[in-house]
């Protein structure tokens, strides 16, 4: 399980390399395109930075919220409480804020900038097919979201994915304005390179987003699997869902990378684009741990 859990830690680490090279590059041929001069370039890098950080620190709230979660206290549901609250002190964190989501859809999602910060949230739909062992399960994996800071890399594959598609916007509207400017071939092939990469880069900077929140996902199975030393409870909530599971009634797309199980319709666009890997994988890589261990 330890190794599971640092090979996945370090494939994020190689995804992310590869994520700032592939920056690097856009922005060399972004002050290319500018002549050489890169105040128009900070500019766009600034706007970037801000916006992902008004979305990391208000992300939180606005996730609940756009979702429909209620916050609950103890004496309202004393079973997930006690599971959370369990799975809290074996991993030595704070008490996270928990709330419920009227919705059939088997599901849950975590939040929160730090664990001091967090909140877990459980749909109606997972309480009532999920026995005990699948919702620790279940919770050790969101909880594994929280101990991993999981939320921090999300936001920082996002400021790198906004930048990148504010520099594609900014190069593919200078060359509607600058196209009949062009003196020589070799501003030509630049103006050419530039339309190929800004019509290129968001599409290949989202797709790394992806392979992040992915790679994510696999590490939170498996933190789960080493809280609980029970695989088969998050191996048997995977299967429930992959045989009951079902879209939320509010689809979402801005949230969807937030929740246990991918929330939207499967045969939707977004599917294609989807932050979460395949059920089957998810429990053949528990499956191997298993048999390491």
């Amino acid at each position: 399980m330890y190794s599971q859990i640092a090979a996945n830690k370090r494939r994020t680490v190689i995804i992310m390399a590869v994520f700032v090279a592939f920056v690097g590059s856009i922005a060399w041929l972004f002050n290319q395109y500018l002549g050489g001069k890169p105040s128009m370039f900070y500019g766009v890098l600034v706007a970037a930075i801000l916006y992902a950080l008004i979305t990391y620190f208000a992300g939180s709230r606005l996730a609940l919220a756009v979702n429909g979660a209620r916050e609950i206290q103890k004496q309202d549901n004393p079973r997930l409480w006690r599971i959370i609250e369990n799975l809290c002190i074996t991993d030595g964190l704070p008490m996270p804020k928990v709330y419920i989501m009227d919705d059939p859809s088997p599901n849950a999602f975590a939040t929160g900038r730090t664990p001091q910060t967090a909140a877990v949230c459980a749909t109606s739909g997972l309480l009532d097919i999920m026995d005990d062992n699948e919702l620790q399960g279940v919770f050790a994996h969101e909880l594994g979201h929280v101990k991993n800071y999981d939320i921090r890399v999300s936001m920082i594959a996002f400021a790198l994915t906004a930048v990148i598609s504010l520099m594609a916007d900014v190069i593919l509207r200078l060359t509607w304005f600058r196209g009949g400017r062009s003196r020589n071939e070799n501003d030509q092939a630049l103006m050419v390179l530039g339309i190929v990469a800004a019509i290129l880069a968001p599409i290949v900077a989202t797709m790394i987003q992806l392979a992040v929140s992915r790679q994510r996902e696999y590490l939170a199975d498996a933190t789960s699997a080493l809280t609980t030393r029970y695989p088969e409870g998050l191996i048997s909530a995977l299967q429930k869902i992959g045989a009951y599971g079902r879209p939320l009634r509010r689809q979402n797309t801005a949230t969807a990378h937030l929740f246990f199980a991918n929330p939207l319709k499967a045969h939707s666009l977004t599917a294609l684009f989807s932050t979460h890997p395949p059920i089957e994988q998810r429990i053949a890589r528990l499956r191997h741990m298993e048999d390491r261990a």
